[in-house]
């Protein structure tokens, strides 16, 4: 039995349990904490970030002598304990610090991403990376759902007891592939291509961009939609929020089935979510819940393609340095959206996200144009599956 599936499921779960706050950021700390700045949620979620992306190079590192299953069970169980004490903590700063501990911990789940393509054929990453993508989304989608429930019958306090329960999935799976013997041999040592590590840097440039226009209305959507919308509800809300993981649900759907090349080009697919962010920004619910549909189009479509070009320049031994290098950029720009939300909403209102972020898309279009043209205009190298198995 493949072990694909299994870590798979291990992302999702990581995934489901991440997203179940992230709409709701802004009523859980004026529930449990008093404090409605939005500058302070952006604050946070840009603390948030920062962690994340300064905790996974040295994951990365520690992995290459633990193992990263081996890992994995350390880390996952270090934040189940921190998810139940920011359950009990009734101090703000003390939440800081037990909260940024344990996504610290967590973000060693982001390791599975690059260990799955160590021993996965090159023609099948798009489609992994496909799924990956969808498990993001529906994660979102769920997670989302989850967050809004607890949020709208129980105490916000809940959603870290939760959170460590997925904490416990995790550990479960990997010491069932562990003790199966369901751990993948490394890849082999293979050398860099000459200028892979400039495009590397050139792909992070751009992922920058991406992510920062990608994330920047997220923090503060839940109260855009009630106050454009009129509509009560955390549940609802939340549902709102979660349409694009359902659009890259039913592409992976289609594409799939109609066994069609996953493409390169991302500048229609910016094009489609600039015009996405900038119906959203109308404030009409209708434009609203159109421009959510092609926001969500565009964001599969173009998150799968800079993904998929990560593993095209990059080696099976160096996929997860590679990896963390580039999500360092991504972090860069989740960090960077979510310390100018608060900012932008203090100072313009709900609606100015949007529309910075369509101006962030215009960027990220010029960007690839003049970073990674001659990179795309090159054919990609091969990489040697790895198929051996413990």
């Amino acid at each position: 039995m493949s072990p694909t599936p299994w870590l798979v499921a291990v992302t999702a779960v990581a995934v489901v349990s991440d997203a179940m706050l992230l709409p709701f950021y802004p009523q859980f700390f004026a529930e449990r904490f008093g404090v409605t700045a939005p500058s302070h949620v952006g604050a946070y979620l840009a603390m948030s970030c920062l962690v994340v992306m300064l905790a996974l190079p040295g994951w990365a590192r520690l992995a290459r002598r633990a193992g990263t299953l081996r890992l994995l069970i350390g880390t996952q169980v270090l934040a189940g304990g921190l998810s139940l004490s920011c359950a009990v903590v009734t101090s703000l700063p003390w939440f800081w610090g037990l909260s940024l501990a344990m996504l610290v911990a967590k973000a060693s789940y982001l390791l599975v991403y690059p260990y799955l393509m160590h021993f996965e054929p090159q023609h099948r990453h798009t489609t992994l990376i496909g799924l990956l993508s969808v498990v993001v989304h529906a994660g979102g989608i769920l997670g989302a759902v989850i967050g809004g429930l607890v949020l709208e019958h129980w105490q916000a306090a809940q959603v870290f007891r939760v959170m460590a329960v997925s904490d416990a999935l995790q550990v479960a799976v990997c010491l069932l592939l562990l003790r199966r013997g369901r751990a993948p041999h490394a890849a082999p040592a293979t050398p860099p291509a000459p200028g892979t590590s400039g495009a590397i840097l050139r792909l992070g440039v751009v992922m920058l961009l991406f992510y920062f226009s990608a994330y920047l209305a997220r923090p503060f959507f839940a109260q855009y939609w009630a106050l454009a919308s009129g509509l009560p509800g955390e549940v609802l809300a939340g549902a709102v929020f979660a349409i694009p993981g359902g659009v890259a649900v039913a592409l992976l759907a289609l594409d799939l089935l109609g066994r069609r090349p996953g493409g390169e080009a991302i500048i229609l697919p910016l094009a489609i979510g600039l015009t996405g962010l900038l119906l959203q920004a109308s404030g009409e619910i209708a434009a609203i819940l159109a421009g959510r549909l092609l926001f969500g189009w565009a964001l599969f479509r173009v998150t799968v393609r800079l993904e998929v070009r990560i593993f095209q320049l990059s080696t099976p031994a160096r996929y997860a340095s590679d990896f963390s290098k580039i999500h360092v950029f991504q972090g860069l720009g989740v960090l960077v959206a979510s310390w100018g939300a608060g900012r932008l909403v203090d100072a313009q209102g709900l609606a100015s996200p949007f529309l910075v972020a369509a101006l962030g898309f215009v960027l990220c279009a010029l960007a690839h144009r003049l970073l990674l043209a001659r990179a795309e205009a090159t054919p990609a190298r091969p990489t040697d599956p790895v198929s051996a198995r413990t």
